[in-house]
C-alpha cells in the first residue's frame, strides 16, 4: 500500500464516495505515483484506510478498469494496465508554446498567418464618446415592433421543428424581392435569394466558391479588410486597385487573364465614400465580361444617401449575369443581428445552395420570419426612413462640429451616404495616426486611423495626409459636439511644431 498516497479527507457523502476515490487514484495514475504493472491495494484494505464503504472502492476500480486504465480479475489484485498521461511535474505549461499534434491544412496555414483588423480597441474599457464605424444606435432599434413580431412567430403552431431549406425563408425572400426593387432598383426573383448568417459568410462562400491557390482577384485599395483576407485564405492573388473621390478607378483595372472576380462597394466605397459614377461601372461590367470573371456588390449600407434617393445597385445594369450582390441588416437594425441576403446569378443558386447547407445548415428561421412580417406590413421601411433622418441629423452635427472646433484645413470627405466619413488632418503625417489615437483616447474620444485598411506601402501611393474613420450613427448629438471639442485638443498636442 506504500505506491498509494491516500487522502486525509474522510468525508462522505451520498454520491461524493465514489468520486473522491475515482479521482485520487486517476491523479495519481496521471502523474506516475502509480505506474504501469503497479499493484493496487485490495478494495477491502484499501476502503478500510480511506474510512469508506468497500462497494465505494470497488465501483471506483471499476470504472477505471472499464476505462482501460486498471486491470482486473477474480482472485488477482489490481494492477495499472495504462499510463493516464505523461507526468505532470515533467513539464510547466509556460516553458513552451503548445503544439498541435495533427497537421493543419493549407488553408488553415494561410488562416493562421492572418492580422484580423477589426475597429474595436483592445483597451479594456471603451471610450466615453465612441466614433465606432459599424455600430449603430441601441436605442434606435425598432424593439416594440419586434417584439410584436416576434411573439406572433413563437405561438405560430408548426406540425414540427425540423432544419429548414438552406437558401432561408420563403417568405422573407419574397417579401425581399418586392422591397429590392423598390429602394435598390434590383429586379430578381425570389429564387435567386440566398440567406446568410451576416455579409461576411457571404464573402466567405464567395471565396470559397470562386476563388482557387493561383487565381486572382482585383479588390479596392483602402478597403474592406475582412473581405481581403477571406480570399486571401483562399490561396488566391489579390490585386490592389486604387480608389480616387468617385471609388474603385476603373482605368487602373489589371489585364491580368487570371482574374476570377473583382470585390467592390460602389454604392459607398469604404472606407473613403466615393459613389461609383455610371461610366465606371459600365467599364467594370466590361471588364468582367473580357475577363470571364464575377463582381461581388457589398451594398453595406446603400439605404443611407442624404439628399436624394439611394443609387441604385449595380448589379441593377448587369446584363451578362455576373454581379452577385451582398445586402445586409446590419446598419439598418443591428449587426447583432447576424442576417444578410446575396442575390445570385441563376448559374449559380444550385452551387450556392449546397455550400450553405454544408457550412451551417441555415440561418436562424424565427428571426427570418420576423423580418419577413417588418417587410410585409412596411414597418422595416418606416423604420428605414426614420433612420435616415436621424443619421442624417447626426452626420449634420459632425460635419458642424468639424468646422467649429477642428483646425480651419480639416477636411471631411465621403460624408453624401452611409453611416461614417474620413476626416483628413493635413497638419499631420500618416505616422501620426497611432499618437493621435492614443490622445483621444486619453481624452475619452475613440477614433480610428484610416492607414490599416490600405494594402499597399506607402512608397506605392502618392503622399497624404493622417486620416480618421468617423463612425457617428450610434452617438448623440450632444455627444458628437463634445467628441470633435475633445479631439480638437487632440490634435492641437499633437501637431505643435516640436512634435512633427
Amino acid at each position: 500500500m506504500s505506491q498509494l498516497q491516500t487522502s486525509t479527507d474522510r468525508r462522505r457523502g451520498a454520491n461524493g464516495g465514489g468520486r473522491r476515490v475515482y479521482a485520487l487514484l486517476r491523479a495519481q495514475i496521471a502523474d506516475g505515483s502509480l505506474a504501469v504493472g503497479a499493484r493496487l491495494p485490495s478494495t477491502r484494505a484499501l476502503a478500510a484506510d480511506l474510512g469508506v464503504a468497500r462497494s465505494t472502492v470497488t465501483v471506483a476500480y471499476e470504472q477505471l478498469a472499464a476505462e482501460g486504465f486498471l486491470a482486473t480479475a477474480p482472485g488477482r489484485a489490481a494492477r495499472v494496465a495504462a499510463p493516464l498521461a505523461q507526468k505532470v511535474s515533467a513539464r510547466k505549461a509556460t516553458e513552451t508554446e503548445p503544439r498541435l499534434a495533427c497537421a493543419l491544412s493549407a488553408y488553415a496555414q494561410r488562416v493562421a498567418g492572418m492580422e484580423l483588423l477589426t475597429a474595436q480597441t483592445s483597451a479594456a474599457a471603451p471610450a466615453r464618446i465612441d466614433f465606432l464605424y459599424g455600430a449603430v444606435a441601441a436605442r434606435d432599434f425598432p424593439t416594440l415592433a419586434w417584439k410584436r413580431a416576434y411573439q406572433s412567430e413563437l405561438l405560430r403552431q408548426q406540425p414540427s421543428l425540423y432544419y429548414a431549406a438552406p437558401e432561408g425563408d420563403s417568405g422573407l425572400r419574397q417579401a425581399l424581392q418586392g422591397y429590392l426593387r423598390r429602394a435598390r432598383g434590383l429586379a430578381c426573383s425570389a429564387e435567386q435569394i440566398l440567406i446568410v448568417q451576416g455579409a461576411q459568410q457571404g464573402i466567405d462562400l464567395c471565396a470559397r466558391l470562386l476563388l482557387e491557390p493561383g487565381s486572382a482577384y482585383v479588390f479596392e485599395d483602402p478597403g474592406y479588410v475582412m473581405a481581403r483576407r477571406c480570399f486571401e485564405a483562399s490561396g488566391a492573388r489579390g490585386v490592389p486597385v486604387p480608389v480616387d473621390s468617385l471609388g474603385l478607378d476603373s482605368d487602373s483595372l489589371p489585364a491580368d487573364a487570371q482574374m476570377r472576380l473583382a470585390y467592390v462597394t460602389p454604392s459607398h466605397q469604404f472606407p473613403l465614400g466615393g459613389v461609383l459614377p455610371i461610366g465606371r461601372r459600365q467599364a467594370l461590367l466590361q471588364w468582367a465580361r473580357a475577363h470571364n470573371a464575377w463582381v461581388i456588390e457589398d451594398d453595406y449600407d446603400g439605404e443611407f444617401r442624404y439628399g436624394q434617393r439611394p443609387i441604385d445597385a449595380l448589379q441593377s445594369i448587369d446584363t451578362d449575369g455576373r454581379v452577385i450582390y451582398i445586402g445586409t441588416f446590419s446598419k439598418a437594425l443591428s449587426p447583432q443581428l447576424r442576417l444578410a441576403y446575396l442575390v445570385l446569378p441563376a448559374s449559380l443558386v444550385p452551387l450556392f445552395r449546397k455550400a450553405k447547407r454544408l457550412a451551417d445548415r441555415h440561418a436562424p428561421v424565427i428571426e427570418q420570419r420576423v423580418l419577413a412580417a417588418l417587410l410585409g406590413s412596411g414597418a422595416y421601411e418606416r423604420h428605414v426612413r426614420r433612420m435616415r433622418r436621424e443619421n442624417e441629423r447626426r452626420r449634420q452635427a459632425l460635419l458642424d462640429a468639424i468646422r467649429r472646433h477642428l483646425p480651419g484645413d480639416a477636411k471631411a470627405s465621403g460624408s453624401a451616404a452611409g453611416l461614417h466619413l474620413v476626416l483628413w488632418l493635413p497638419a499631420l503625417l500618416p505616422r501620426h495616426e497611432p499618437q493621435l489615437i492614443a490622445a483621444a483616447r486619453a481624452a475619452g474620444v475613440g477614433v480610428y486611423a484610416v492607414s490599416p485598411l490600405f494594402a499597399r506601402p506607402p512608397s506605392a501611393m502618392a503622399p497624404r495626409p493622417a486620416g480618421l474613420i468617423l463612425g457617428y450613427a450610434s452617438l448623440t448629438l450632444a455627444q458628437i459636439d463634445e467628441g470633435m471639442q475633445r479631439l480638437a485638443g487632440a490634435i492641437a498636442a499633437l501637431a505643435a511644431p516640436h512634435d512633427l
